[in-house]
């Protein structure tokens, strides 16, 4: 008997740390899932600093302290306590070589990516050179690289920084998660039943989606999020 898929959809920015995270502890979790070949991610754009000017002379700790006002220690404080953090998941986070950026272009091309059947790919690939690799995710030149590698064509990513066809899209996930009650992300929605916010244990992530996969499956009628609190970053771009 064939059924449509259960939904996931995950708000997240590209330059929040507990987004990455987050995302590793649910795909592992996901690969732990007996079910997960009738499960569909879906990506959903949350922009944590919209009027950001990216500037690659800028150091991460210089960020915190000017934009967030943090002092040097606080700020050194937080980048070490994330890094360790994201470690534990399997991550090599790399301060030091982090580019501060707007992430708009990177939105576009997860959106770009998502009809064209990587999405996640494109999300996983985006936030490695963003915190790992330390590169540029508002430089053009970079976004077609990264795109390329996933399977976008040049042309298609080339025609979506000059006519921004999905720039409604974004726009229209932020609408979404304020709607929603989204207030810092990562944020997960499963099934639009229930919701877990924050990089969760993967134990968490594995029994919500056992959760809401057997109430889907019955097609049980929830019409109110309940949502699981954890480590994230909220819509001022504060990361706890």
């Amino acid at each position: 008997m064939e059924f449509e898929k259960m939904k996931v959809e995950i708000w997240s920015d590209i330059m929040c740390p507990f987004c990455y995270i987050g995302k590793r502890k649910f795909d592992n979790a996901l690969e732990q899932f007996s079910h997960r070949d009738k499960v569909e991610v879906i990506w959903k754009s949350f922009d944590l600093a919209p009027n950001l000017k990216t500037d690659t002379s800028i150091k991460s700790v210089d960020f915190l302290q000017k934009h967030k006002g943090m002092s040097k220690a606080q700020a050194q404080h937080a980048i070490e306590r994330v890094t360790a953090f994201a470690k534990e998941t399997g991550l090599d986070y790399d301060y030091d070589k982090v580019v501060i950026a707007n992430t708009h272009r990177g939105h576009q091309l997860i959106h770009l990516a998502g009809q064209a059947g990587f999405q996640n790919e494109m999300k996983e690939r985006l936030l490695k050179a963003y915190f790992i690799e330390g590169r540029n995710v508002d430089d053009v030149a970079t976004l077609i690289q990264l795109g390329q590698e996933v399977g976008l064509e040049k042309a298609a990513i080339e025609s979506e920084f000059n006519e921004s066809q999905f720039a409604a899209h974004i726009e229209q996930d932020i609408l979404e998660a304020r709607n929603i009650g989204v207030s810092g992300v990562p944020f997960f929605v499963f099934d639009r039943k229930y919701a877990v916010s924050g990089a969760q244990p993967e134990e968490q992530f594995l029994n919500v989606l056992n959760k809401a996969y057997s109430e889907w499956y019955a097609k049980q009628e929830f019409p109110e999020l309940e949502v699981m609190q954890g480590a994230s970053c909220d819509a001022s771009g504060n990361c706890d």
